[in-house]
This record gives C-alpha cells, sequence and structure tokens, in this order.
C-alpha cells in the first residue's frame, strides 16, 4: 500500500534543462521499485492547485543522515512545476507513494535494451542497475530533442555494455530519434527483452519495432495524471486484455507499466466502440 508522508525537500539541482529534487520521505524508499512513481501536493495549503503532480522515481535510498530520500526529476511546464522549482532545502512537501505498478523483472538472465526519451529515461537507470545484478546483459538508447534535454547519458554509461544517443537537431550523438537507432541495436544486442519510457510517440515506435520483431516490450507511458490513485479517471488509455477484450484501463494503477503490443496505439485519446462499456449510439 502506498503511503501519505510530510516530506521535506533535501535538494534540488539542474540537471540541462530539467531539476532533480530529492526529498526525505519515510518509509516510502523501502516500498519503491523501478517503474514506481510518487505524487506530490504543490502550491502549499492555501493554494487553488487542488490535484497533485505525478513523477516517476529516479532514485531512492532507504536511510541515511537525513532518513530515506526519493529523487525525481521534472520539467517545469506549468505553475505546478514552476511552484516546485523554486522549493528550498527544509521545505515541507506533501508526497505520496509508491504508485502504480512497476516493471516485471526476468526471472533469469536476458540480454535487455532500455529505450528513454527525454527525461523518460530516469526511471530506467535504476531499472538498469537491478537487471545488472541480476547477470542480465543491458544496452540503452536514450533520445530528445536536444543535447540540454538528454538526462542520465553518463551514468547509462557507466551500467551499460553499449549506449546509443540521438537527438532531433544532431547536438549530440546521431541526428534523428531512437527509432532510427533502436534496429541496428537490438539486432546486434541480440535484444530478448525492450523496456521504454518516455514521449508517447517514442512509445508507439518502439512499441511497433519490438512487434515486428516478436520482442516483448515493457513501456512506461506519459499519460497525464492527476490524482494518481485511479480517482480521477483523466489517465485512462484502451488496452487489450489477456482476454482479447480492449479495457480502458487507468495508467496511475493498472500502470504505468504495459506491454507495448497491448496498447491500443491508434485509439489513444478516444474510447474505442469495440471497448467494454464503451457508450453505444
Amino acid at each position: 500500500m502506498p503511503l501519505q508522508v510530510q516530506g521535506e525537500v533535501l535538494s534540488i539541482r539542474r540537471v540541462g534543462a530539467y531539476q532533480a529534487m530529492t526529498v526525505v520521505a519515510p518509509g516510502i524508499p523501502e516500498l519503491t521499485r523501478p517503474g514506481h512513481f510518487v505524487a506530490l501536493a504543490v502550491g502549499g495549503p492555501e493554494s487553488s492547485m487542488l490535484l497533485r503532480r505525478s513523477f516517476a522515481v529516479y532514485d531512492v535510498k532507504d536511510r541515511g543522515v537525513y532518513g530515506g530520500t526519493v529523487e525525481f526529476v521534472f520539467a517545469v511546464h506549468g505553475k505546478g512545476t514552476e511552484w516546485l522549482s523554486r522549493r528550498q532545502p527544509r521545505d515541507p512537501i506533501d508526497i505520496v507513494g509508491p504508485l502504480g505498478k512497476p516493471f516485471r523483472l526476468p526471472k533469469t538472465a536476458v540480454n535487455a535494451t532500455l529505450v528513454g526519451g527525454g527525461y523518460g529515461s530516469a526511471p530506467l537507470l535504476p531499472l538498469a542497475t537491478v537487471l545488472r545484478e541480476r547477470g542480465c546483459r543491458v544496452d540503452v538508447v536514450l533520445g530528445a530533442g536536444s543535447a540540454d534535454r538528454l538526462f542520465g547519458q553518463l551514468e547509462a554509461k557507466r551500467m551499460s555494455d553499449s549506449i546509443a544517443i540521438t537527438t532531433d537537431d544532431g547536438t549530440a550523438g546521431t541526428r534523428g530519434r531512437v527509432s532510427d537507432v533502436l534496429p541496428g541495436v537490438l539486432d546486434k544486442a541480440k535484444t530478448d527483452v525492450v523496456y521504454a519510457c518516455g514521449p508517447m510517440p517514442m512509445l508507439r515506435a518502439v512499441s511497433d519495432l519490438c512487434a515486428e520483431r516478436g520482442i516483448p516490450c515493457q513501456v512506461a507511458v506519459e499519460e497525464a495524471m492527476a490524482c494518481g490513485i485511479g480517482v480521477c479517471m483523466t489517465c485512462v488509455l484502451p488496452v487489450i486484455g489477456e482476454d482479447g477484450l480492449t479495457r480502458m484501463v487507468r495508467s496511475c494503477v493498472e500502470g504505468p507499466v504495459f506491454l507495448g503490443d497491448r496498447v491500443r496505439w491508434d485509439d489513444v485519446g478516444t474510447v474505442p466502440a469495440d471497448a467494454v462499456g464503451a457508450p453505444r449510439s
């Protein structure tokens, strides 16, 4: 079960185009696994911003001088994240976690390729650590619009067998997108499983490439999660179940990790007419 705690900002630092915040959050680190996320209250106790902001967990430490900590990465997009970016060490912050379903881990050593877009690479880095501990080969592909929007490339290089970098503008690595270099990586690494996190168009492209090759693919979707606990229904998307039926599932509860070939990418943002419970004309 997730915990709600009154945490405290330990540090906040700028990393390229992003902010990395570490929060002291007793009890949450011990429960967190790669792929989990946390939801934070923003704006302060008298704010009109009622909805929480959700972020994938980048790193946890079970204990230390200040207690267990959770670190996450975010970009400033609106009032909520702008408020977060102005927090200072020792500021109080309300945090709930861990939330969602984490990545499924292999039971035996496999060749795993991790694909991250922008700061979507953050939850893949702790996953890489766990996979290496299980004897897996780990290859990494990171992409972003520009060099300053890449995240974790040095850390990924240290823990992977190979790393490929792409940027839309060519300021780092190969000019293009991750889908341009991914086929070569999959073939060279003899990939058994793919894990991906990033923008939805990237996840769709990665899922399609894996489906063509018959490679299992797990994707951590970046849907807007207003509550983080499955109440508001803002993060639903159509996913095919094991029984072959499509259901509108909540990314924050049934996800955020899904099998890539189960997501109906063409219908994301809609309610397919054949989905269970869909309205009928």
